[in-house]
Parts: C-alpha cells; structure tokens; sequence
C-alpha cells in the first residue's frame, strides 16, 4: 500500500490509540480512523501540519488552547478527547463521525427551508456555547459542519482557525491565511476579518449568515471569479434577496440579513439571540392551504368512553378496523361498515391493528404493552380481515406497514438501545439512537416516511422519508409531539398529527422539499391514523390526561396531587411526605419543568427546566435531565441555593429513570450505555464529578430497580422477568427470583430483605406485591390504580420503605373516532 505522508499506516500506534484506515486528508492535516485501547471505542484522529511539533512554543501553546476547546461538551460541537504529539507529529484525538459535511451536501442543491432551519439551529446552539467559553471559531463554513447519518449536526474544527494559524502576537484573534485557505474560506470570512480588526463571537455570526443563505438558495453569497473580488463583494456589497429565488418566510430572510450586516454592532448581540430567532422561525403559524376551500365534515364513529389505540381503512376505502379498550376493559378489535350504524367486535385475542394490506390481509400486534408515550411493543401477526387464527411473524414490533408493491411489511422496533425501521423484516434499513414510529409507504412503494425520535422514551420528532435503498432525507424541523402519519392520495405531501409545544395536536402537511402548511386544528390533540385513497381522513381526537394520586403517612385515603394536566411523577422520599415529578404540556415549555410538592396537598414549587428523575436520601436535591443527548445532569437544591451541572462526558446515559442515589448521599448510581451499545452502570461521584464504572454485566437496561437501606445491594429486574442482586460497588451479583415478564421492582421494603414488585405499565389497575428476594415467596401489597379506570393505560408507582406513603401517575386518553372528509 501507498503510505500517507505522516507514515501512519493500519496497525500504527500513537498513544494506546491503534490506526486502522486513513479517512480523510486536506490542507489542514490528516484524518485517521483509529481504536482507543483503554476504552474499546472508535475514534478519529487528526495529524495536524508538522509546525507543531517542530516549534516548540507554538506547540505548547496548540496543546493548551486545544485542551481547552476540549471543555466544551455539546450536542452540535464536535467532542475533542485528547491532544497530544509523537515523533515530531502532533495529533488531536475526536469523536468518530458519520455522515456527510454539509459541503458535500449542498453539492447535490440547496436544503428546504425546514431543513436548513434544524441545522441552522444546531448550528446557533453550539456556537452559543463556544461563545460563553470564550471561544470563537473564526472558519466556521460548510466543511466545518457536519451532518450525521443519526440527523445531529456538529461543527468541527472549533477553535482550530486560531490554534492552527495564530499570529506571533495574541494581542489579536486574526488570520493568517494561506492563498488555498482564503479561496475556501473567503467567502465566509466577516469585513472585520478581512481588515485584519481584532475579533469577537460576532464575526462568527457573519460567517453563520453566509452559511445559512448558501442552504437556502444552493449559491454564495458573495463568491465571485477572484479573491479579490469576493473580498471586495463582503466589504461593500450585499447579498441577493432570498425571495427572489424561492419562498423564504420573510423572518427568516431577515434573520440572514440581520447576520450579514457590515458593522459587527448591527448583527445579533449574540448567538443565544440568533438561536431563539431561529426557533421562533421553527414553530411560526404556517401558511394555510392554497387549495381552493371545499366544505369539511367530521363523522363521529365511536361514542364509548375509553380510548382508541388505533385504526386503518381497508381495502374498499369505506370499511374501518380499529382497536379500543371501552369503560376499562381489554383491547378489541371493531369492525364498522360505512352502511352499519354500530362496529362488530372481532373476537381476537387482544391485538392492535397496525395495517392492511391490498389483498385484505391484516397486521396486527398481538398482546401488545405499554413502551411509552405512544409506543407499544407486542407480536406482530397476520390473519384474514374476516376470520382465521393469527399467525404469528415477528416479536417485540412497534408498528408496521404493507408495501402496495408486494405486500411485504416494514416494521420498527427497538435493538440494543437503537431504534430501528426494517425493510424487509430483518433487513435494517435505517437505524436511530432514539426510536422510529409511524411507518408509511408512500402510494407508488418506492419511500418510506417515518418519525424519528431523537429521545427514546418522548414522542417529539421529526418527519423523515427513506427510499428502498436506504437514503433518507428529514423533511421538518423537531416537534414537539408528533402522534401518527399518513401519505396524501398524490403522494407529494407527508400529512402528520403534530404540534410545536404542548400536547395540542393538529394537522399538517410537508411537502417533500420541506414546505409546511396547515391542515386544520382541533380542541384536544389529534392523532392520525389513516388516509383513504381518495382523501378522507380517519382522525382520532384524545382528551389525555397525565395525574397523580399520593397516600400520605398516617392517612387512609388517597389524594390528588396533580398539577396542570401532564404531571409525572418520578420520586417520593423516604419519609413519603414529599414528592417530585415533571410538567410536560404547553405552559412548561418544550424541555419541561421539574417540580415538587408535599403529598399534604401543600403547593408547587417549581424547581426549573428539565425532566425529573429523582430525590436525594435527605430530599434536599432533585436529579433532573433535559431530554436532549448529551445534556448534563442537572442538580436543584428544594430549598435556597443555586442548581449544579455535571457533564455526561459524552456517556450514553439511560433516558428514562435507570438511577439510584446512595444512601451516602455523595454518590449516584446511573445505567446506560457503551459505544457498542451494551448495557452499562457507572457510580458518579457529586463531589469530585468522577464516573466510575460499575465492574458488572448486565442483561439489558433495567426495566425497574432498587437499592437496599444500607446500599450494599441493587435489586434490578429486565423485561423479560430475570431479575439480579448486584453490590453497586464491586459488581459481584447472583441471579434473584424470577418474575413474570414486565412486572419490575419498584423499591425495597425497610428491612432490606423484600422488594416491591408491580405489574406492567399497561395492567391496570396495577397488582403490587412484596417478594422475599431469599425465598422467592410473594404477597399482595396492593392494587393501585385510580377508581374510575376509564381510558387509564398506565400506572407508574413510587413507595416509601415502609409502604405507609406512595404515590403514583396515571396516564388516561379518551378518544372519539372521526371520519374526515374535504380536508386538503
């Protein structure tokens, strides 16, 4: 083989980091694909130009400004691990990525308008955190942001303008560049930079400006046939209008001009505002159709109390299936003929109905349980649309759908952390660390439009589509809630349930180069379930409710601690008097708000953003996330003081309530994952910030746990009813008492030698019992539930040791079915 011109070659090491390929080389350095020895992961690392390791100040001076760029942990900024030099060759170590730079990108056109906003967003966001370091990037350009295969977005390089190309003097952020770096640089570079003027974070948002105007339009703003004359056109000209080459909402034409103003002082005052510019953008009342007006009826087909899982037209158009679960019963499978006045239960087992194919071939999920918000897991079966035993094809199916072209089934489920879409069943066809849902194919078979969830356990999302082949496109910026998804009859259009913040579902409609329009609104939130091919629309309309019920020390009855109408609960205290739980709708905004309340009935006290996860031994500190990968853990004192953060550190943390704190009250226990995507705990220490990792394996995430009194044991059950004693501290483990599948173990009782155990989410009401984790013996606790169970799905419990407190949420969502007809 040719070896590069550093003499890197497979198999060469620097460090504990081993090469394996070579990926990428340009003027400023190479890029290898490498193995970190001490932590099993891949990586990337770059050899950067030989004046580093040949000057010494300057290489002191690379290495301590690159350490501090490696501070910065953020979702949109590209991670920096190590930095180093070997043989007069001086390296930074990365995460690794995949995917394209958004140069390579726009070679194939300009994005939609919704696209270039998600990125655009991303963008923003990471340069806000840069900026707050006090670091500028002073290169930032198309080849400097890069688009994961997962949709994240990262700018790379941050810092390495000036680490890279520093004057003698640093008196000044200034460039000295070369005749290559200014022909790919120019046309991004700010006037200041241009004049050689002392820099700040504003001339970064110059550079943003030029960057988002190229995303929209597909050209440069200011690229002309020489240096000098694009030199001249950022100095004196401005750009052509956005309107001119294709419909841009007028505040985003002005968010671009706003950045490419002359004077720093004209711009935005930082890159915070310009985020928030552009999020306002993202969720703006869209256009409304420009189809000429027909006259919109809503059929009501359902008038039970209780809730709708789901629903498809058949084949003739006018026949509908649809599962529900009326006045607190199991799930059923109707039948109602457009001619009926009343639906005819199908007599199946309990089974929702996922899709229909041409040849009236049903698929179903049978015994399906409660995931999430959303989502339900269960066997995937097909059987005749009238009559004949379920077959059953596949296990753990989240949702399907038939090809129009073969009748072959596309499905989603979730696989080692990862949310998955299948093409034929077995075959992944697009993969995300979050989860997939709603897939449809479109009316001629050759795409698939699905959601993509960035968070595994939360129904924001964005539209994706993805041909046979496996390129996809993301057609919208991230909702906040997007519940079912259908194709128009042309198949020009993706119609979603959605809405931006909240809960409050409406119709919309995204065109497949992104444009947004909208469908219709709805009192409650919509949900979509299907649409015929002649147009008609069959809507669910849910009324949902997320509340809590708590049992007070010392009191008899139950009490209702609800706050607005998404409370969930996440912890109570050991003495029960307490308990935290997070708001999620349209007044809590879109990452939540932490809260906790006396379960005296006392008032809220809200403790700030974030979704809770749980109460310190003493209930002086609430442990609450943002759900967002990679945001950090935030600390909130209940009482006076101000709230810490710690760093993840790039950890693929568990997004549900997979933590325990210790009795110490220093110490947390926190499951998640490792870069392979095996299951992981690490003990973090609050008071130095240290993880350190648990020496133990584990079956998968856990589905519930617990921590003895004394914390010398962890109790921890997984879906499939295994359950397993661990010590949190040196990792020995035996294996615990069996359980059925999908009851989990909730907290142990004060003496440390028996568990709470509750059923599945989705078992309501909910058979709690205490189990002696020696003897395996059981007893009935109690079943928990709210007594009108009407459209109640789920119960999430919390328990005080000594089972005199607990409290838990329930979910309840009461439906109406409606047909549709004349939205467009």
């Amino acid at each position: 083989m040719n070896r590069p011109s550093s003499g890197l070659v497979s198999g060469s090491t620097l460090g504990p980091y081993e090469v394996l390929r070579q990926v990428g080389a340009g003027g400023m350095g190479e890029v290898y694909r490498a193995r970190d020895t001490r932590l099993g992961r891949d990586v990337a690392i770059k050899i950067l130009p030989a004046l580093h390791a040949s000057d010494p100040a300057r290489r002191k001076k690379f290495e301590r400004e690159a350490r501090l760029i490696g501070q910065l942990s953020h979702p949109n900024i590209l991670r920096v691990y190590d930095v180093g030099h070997q043989e007069n060759q001086a390296f930074i170590v990365t995460e690794l990525l995949e995917g394209d730079t958004l140069h390579d990108r726009l070679a194939r056109g300009p994005l939609s308008v919704g696209r270039a906003v998600e990125i655009a967003s991303g963008v923003a966001h990471g340069l806000a955190f840069a900026h707050d370091h006090g670091i500028v990037h002073c290169d930032l350009k198309p080849h400097n942001i890069f688009l994961t295969r997962d949709g994240q977005v990262k700018i790379l390089d941050f810092g390495l303008a000036t680490l890279t190309r520093p004057k003698d003097s640093d008196s000044t952020r200034t460039l000295a560049m070369t005749r290559e770096q200014i022909w790919g640089s120019l046309g991004y570079t700010s006037p200041e930079q241009l004049r050689g003027q002392t820099l700040d974070h504003r001339s970064d948002l110059f550079s943003f400006g030029a960057v988002l105007y190229e995303m929209l339009t597909g050209r440069s703003a200011f690229r002309r046939d020489s240096s000098a004359d694009t030199a001249s056109a950022i100095l004196h000209e401005d750009a052509p209008g956005l309107m001119a080459s294709r419909l841009v909402p007028p505040a985003l034409e002005r968010i671009v001009r706003h950045c490419l103003e002359k004077s720093p002082d004209a711009r935005f005052r930082s890159a915070h505002d310009l985020a928030f510019q552009l999020e306002s953008v993202a969720i703006a009342p869209v256009a409304p159709s420009r189809k000429a007006a027909r006259e919109v009826t809503f059929r009501q087909i359902t008038f039970r109390r209780g809730r709708v899982y789901s629903g498809r037209f058949a084949t003739d158009g006018g026949t509908i299936l649809y599962s529900a679960a009326w006045e607190g019963g199991s799930v059923e499978t109707f039948l109602k003929r457009p001619e009926a006045p009343d639906a005819i239960p199908l007599h199946l087992p309990p089974a929702q109905v996922l899709a229909i194919s041409a040849r009236g071939e049903v698929a179903s999920q049978l015994h399906p349980r409660f995931v999430h918000n959303g989502v339900w897991s269960g066997t995937l079966a097909t059987s005749p649309l009238l009559g004949g035993a379920p077959r059953e094809v596949a296990e753990d199916i989240q949702h399907a759908d038939y090809s129009p072209k073969n009748d072959q089934l596309a499905v989603t489920r979730d696989r080692d952390g990862k949310g998955r879409l299948e093409f034929p069943i077995g075959h992944v066809l697009h993969e995300s660390q979050g989860h997939l849902s709603f897939p449809r194919f479109s009316p001629g078979g050759d795409r698939i439009a699905f959601i993509e969830h960035p968070w595994p356990l939360d129904d924001r999302g964005a539209v994706a589509v993805v041909d046979l082949y496996g390129a996809k496109s993301t057609l919208s910026n991230e909702w906040a809630t997007v519940q079912g998804l259908a194709w128009s009859p042309d198949g020009t259009e993706v119609w979603i349930a959605a809405a931006a913040v909240g809960t409050a579902r409406s119709l919309y409609a995204i065109g497949l180069g992104g444009e947004l329009r909208s469908m219709s609104g709805f009192p409650g939130a919509a949900r979509l379930l299907d649409v015929s091919p002649d147009g008609r629309i069959l809507l669910c309309r849910d009324g949902i409710r997320v509340g809590i019920y708590a049992k007070s020390p010392g009191e008899v009855r139950e009490r209702e601690l609800s706050w607005m109408d998404w409370s969930l609960l996440a912890d109570i205290t050991a003495d029960g008097r307490m308990i935290l739980f997070d708001e999620e709708n349209e007044q809590a905004g879109p990452h939540y708000v932490a809260c906790v309340r006396g379960t005296d009935g006392s008032p809220v006290v809200q403790l700030g953003e974030g979704a809770a996860r749980l109460l310190s031994p003493d209930g002086r500190w609430a442990l609450c996330r943002v759900p967002m990968p990679d945001s950090p853990l935030t600390l909130y004192p209940t009482g006076p003081g101000p709230k810490r953060e710690i760093d993840a550190g790039g950890r693929e943390l568990a997004p549900g309530r997979q933590v325990r704190w210790l009795p110490d009250g220093r110490r947390i226990l926190q499951f998640g994952r490792s870069p392979g995507g095996a299951p992981v705990a690490w003990l973090l220490d609050l008071e130095t910030t240290e993880w350190t990792l648990v020496p133990s394996e584990w079956q998968d995430l856990p589905l519930g746990l617990a921590l003895s009194p004394d914390g010398s044991r962890l109790a921890v059950s997984y879906p499939n009813g295994a359950t397993d004693i661990v010590s949190p501290l040196d990792g020995s483990k035996r294996a615990g008492p069996s359980l059925e599948a999908e009851e989990r173990i909730v907290a142990f009782d004060r003496g440390g030698e028996r568990v709470y155990v509750c059923a599945s989410q989705g078992r309501v009401p909910c058979p709690t019992y205490l189990l002696d984790l020696s003897r395996g013996h059981r007893v009935p606790w109690k079943e928990i539930g709210p007594a009108d169970l009407g459209g109640v799905t789920s119960i999430n419990l919390r328990v005080s040791p000594d089972g005199e407190a607990y409290a838990y949420s329930y979910s309840r969502t009461l439906s109406e079915l409606y047909v549709v007809e004349g939205l467009e």
